[in-house]
């Protein structure tokens, strides 16, 4: 059966999401600097986890309720790269993080952490083959140049490390993850986002229990779960959606901009007035998200043959199929798109899996 109604999520620019996912994730940076010297990182990172996954699990299910026609669920096809997201994002990239940050001075981590944009990028061009032209990476090397400038810190103690090397290494499990991630974000992004942060909130939580670390009180870990489900959670989906239609690469890089938000609302909160350093970063940040926006890409390409299920809605250059009965608007049912060689302004999402110029 088909059928359908106009949907919010479909409607809105794709970038509109990568920008959001990355304005909530950077107010919590200085929320959550509130919580420091009283919750322990690795029970921070449970509570943030686990408070995302209640949180989207009920939000998810308002939104359903909403729609007639409901986003894809993961299936058995997804689970290979479901799982490595999980293992690679939520259990590996974490605790290597949180060894590496007792050994590694703070200014070095939130330096090297800029390096996640860079490693997705580069492991989308070079294993999952997403194409990414001069514009992107110029873009890439401008936004992380304006990352590099806002976290450097003259601290001579700041030098490379076994710890600074961890935190690199995360960066490109989390890397992985994005790029997993991306394999499956035809589907619906809330189940996503509720599988992956249950699955790193539990491993999270029995490390802090394994380190003997002591829990925090009812109202860190409140505070803890309202930021886990509106600043990670949030973001969370509206990354994956993001990914849906953008690619790893160009999410990444826009999602890179998380720092300067984070930044310029610590300046508020604070009230702090912006030096120098922040000025010439927020400028740079500028020109790089002008690169990103303004990108052209429309070459010939050709499509395999592919069928999958996923909500969509017509026109659109790549659903062209016929249906038993009229439907308009966001609707889902199981499609076959035939082999097709085409030209049209596109970034490799969902329908841009593989390319032949």
């Amino acid at each position: 059966m088909v059928s359908g109604r106009g949907g919010m999520l479909l409607k809105v620019s794709p970038p509109v999401f990568a920008g959001a996912a990355a304005i909530l994730f950077g107010i919590s940076t200085p929320l959550l600097k509130i919580l420091a010297g009283e919750v322990s990182p690795v029970f921070l990172v449970a509570f943030l986890y686990l408070g995302t996954s209640w949180g989207i699990t009920l939000l998810g299910m308002v939104v359903r309720s909403l729609r007639k026609d409901r986003e894809a669920e993961p299936d058995r096809h997804d689970v290979p790269w479901l799982l490595v997201a999980i293992l690679s994002g939520g259990v590996i990239a974490p605790v290597l993080l949180v060894e590496s940050l007792g050994i590694t001075p703070a200014a070095t981590v939130s330096l090297l952490l800029n390096f996640e944009a860079v490693a997705t990028t580069v492991l989308a061009a070079a294993l999952f083959r997403e194409e990414i032209g001069k514009r992107i990476w110029s873009a890439l090397a401008v936004i992380t140049a304006a990352s590099i400038l806002l976290t450097w810190s003259p601290d001579p103690g700041a030098g490379l490390s076994i710890g600074a090397a961890g935190v690199l290494l995360a960066c490109i499990f989390w890397g992985i993850d994005n790029n997993a991630t991306r394999k499956i974000a035809g589907k619906d992004p809330f189940a996503i986002v509720v599988t992956k942060s249950f699955s790193a909130g539990i491993v999270a939580l029995l490390l802090a229990f394994s380190f003997g670390e002591s829990p925090p009180g009812i109202v860190p870990v409140l505070f803890a779960l309202i930021v886990g489900v509106f600043c990670y959670g949030l973001s969370m989906v509206f990354f994956v959606r993001a990914l849906r239609d953008l690619g790893a690469a160009r999410t990444g890089i826009y999602f890179s901009s998380a720092p300067f938000i984070g930044a310029a609302i610590s300046l508020v909160i604070f009230r702090q007035v912006p030096g120098l350093q922040i000025i010439i970063a927020s400028g740079l940040l500028a020109a790089g998200v002008v690169l990103l926006a303004t990108e052209e890409h429309s070459p010939i390409h050709h499509h395999f043959a592919v069928e999958h299920e996923h909500l969509h809605r017509h026109p659109d250059v790549h659903h062209v199929h016929d249906h038993p009965g009229p439907v308009s608007g966001d609707h889902r049912h199981v499609h076959r798109h035939e082999a097709v060689d085409h030209s049209h302004p596109h970034s490799p999402g969902s329908h841009h899996e593989r390319e032949e110029e």
